[in-house]
């Protein structure tokens, strides 16, 4: 049986190893979500200030499904970061089924994944039994971004299990080099939302800078 290439990449090690990735440590490599953030409208804030209260009340229910991630964080964000209108468009990809081993027992779970514009990869995950870090799609993203059709431009991923969030950026020029951004956890604080939204905004400039 033939496996899509993002199901049978399953460690970041296989990852760097079949796509000939290196992760680099220059933090000017990728200054977008650290340097240069755009300032938030009130506006912008009182939107995530809604978003965050209601996730906080979904979520004490338990974990949620990645159907209800998308719809109560993953949509929303896109949104307000402007990323649901020109000169940007989005296709969903199929699901990608995930099963990794921890030493105890064996967790299941799914990717589900929006693009943007070619640039952007959202990776949402779903998680059955245990939760699932957002650390184990990241061999996943990584194929993604690789089979980018703009290679010739850098691309990103988000990718966050409802409870964290990580940004990542490849760029394939001479060589393939990655690096990746602290995870965030939105729903400690509200300082943590309103720093994805300005990371996803910078982003969004960027991409949309190199379309115009």
């Amino acid at each position: 049986m033939s496996l899509a290439i993002t199901e049978a990449i399953t460690t970041l090690a296989e990852a760097e190893r079949r796509f000939n990735l290196a992760r680099t440590e220059d933090e000017t490599f990728f200054s977008e979500w650290q340097a240069d953030l755009p300032t938030l409208a009130i506006a912008e804030q009182v939107a995530l200030d809604e978003l965050r209260r209601r996730y906080l009340y979904q979520r004490s229910a338990g974990q949620l499904l990645e159907g209800t991630v998308t719809l109560l964080l993953a949509s929303p964000l896109l949104a307000i970061a402007g990323f649901y209108d020109p000169p940007f468009k989005v296709r969903a990809e199929n699901s990608v089924q995930l099963t990794l081993e921890d030493g105890e027992e064996v967790l299941k779970g799914r990717i589900d994944v929006l693009v943007l514009f070619d640039r952007l990869w959202v990776i949402v995950l779903e998680s059955k039994k245990t939760a699932l870090s957002v650390w184990a799609a990241l061999p996943q993203t990584l194929a993604y971004l690789v089979a980018n059709p703009q290679p010739a431009q850098p691309s990103f991923g988000m990718l966050t299990n409802g409870d964290d969030i990580l940004f990542v950026k490849l760029a394939q020029r001479s060589h393939r080099n990655y690096a990746l951004s602290r995870v965030f956890a939105p729903f400690t604080s509200n300082r943590e939302l309103y720093t994805v939204l300005q990371i996803l905004k910078c982003i969004g400039r960027e991409i949309g800078e190199k379309a115009s």
